[in-house]
């Protein structure tokens, strides 16, 4: 039903410190563990269940890192539920999507069915497998999963919620699927996932008459006679502009009381750009 409450999984990009605790708690649980009917033991090696991959952006002296934790998404339109045999790979009311043990066996072509990667390969077992969302453990009556449960920045955090309820949250925290554009409406939302998706513009301001961080200079930027944003230069003349589409170009221009007004037109790579500092001259 549209108004029955269903898992979800939120994720803050800005938190995640890529402790891979959550990982270790996924191994602690799953390894060595049957937990039929939902899976059968985690091999040792080879799985991530909960993948945490990493990018830099920028470069010195303004470089930033993010982590992006990448379990199974539960789609509600699962590739690997409509590429596998009938009752392999099902999708419970809950919002869970599970892979059975049994009637999936011997099914290697799940494995290649995902495209987030989120699904693996149990030589032993015969089985392809992945994040259960700890379906054993929430039909116990825990309310977080064992990966949430563990993370000490609270980068993970299980949410309860219908649809409107949790449409209500995605719009008040700025929540966003990852590659929307596959399709699969997945369950797994992110906050912060400009971090990983978009690129950045910094720089700092000098003084070139006396060599001083530029502390109060107004930088603006605009793109095709259009405001993009406005930000003062800090402490030490530096500036960033964030959340921006990479390869697009951008005009910068820097103001400050008694010097030349300074425009620039500039390119924001993919891994965004660092430019050189920005000397201003006096009037």
């Amino acid at each position: 039903m549209a108004d029955s409450k269903k898992w979800h999984l939120v994720i803050d990009i800005a938190r995640c410190s890529d402790c891979n605790n959550c990982f270790l708690a996924d191994k602690d649980e799953f390894v060595g563990n049957d937990w039929l009917p939902y899976s059968v033991a985690q091999p040792w090696n080879g799985h991530r269940w909960m993948n945490i991959e990493r990018r830099e952006r920028g470069h010195f002296p303004k470089v930033d890192a993010a982590h992006l934790p990448l379990p199974c998404m539960h789609c509600d339109d699962p590739p690997c539920a409509a590429n596998a045999p009938e009752g392999a790979v099902y999708k419970r009311a809950d919002g869970l999507v599970l892979i059975d043990p049994v009637k999936a066996k011997g099914h290697r072509e799940i494995l290649d069915s995902c495209p987030y990667g989120a699904i693996y390969w149990n030589e032993e077992a015969q089985v392809a497998q992945k994040c259960t969302g700890c379906a054993h453990l929430l039909d116990e009556g825990w309310t977080q999963t064992r990966c949430s449960q563990v993370c000490p920045t609270e980068a993970l955090k299980l949410v309860l919620a219908t649809d409107a309820e949790m449409a209500d949250l995605v719009r008040s925290d700025g929540l966003e699927p990852y590659r929307p554009e596959l399709g699969t409406r997945p369950r797994v939302y992110y906050k912060n996932l400009y971090r990983w998706t978009k690129a950045f513009l910094a720089g700092s301001v000098v003084y070139g008459d006396s060599g001083e961080c530029a502390k109060g200079a107004k930088v603006t930027l605009t793109q095709n006679g259009q405001r993009v944003a406005e930000v003062t230069a800090n402490e030490f003349g530096d500036f960033k502009f964030d959340c921006l589409e990479p390869g697009s170009d951008y005009t910068l221009q820097v103001e400050a009381a008694g010097y030349k007004s300074m425009e620039r037109t500039v390119s924001v790579a993919e891994e965004s750009t660092v430019l050189p500092d920005l000397f201003l001259e006096r009037r």
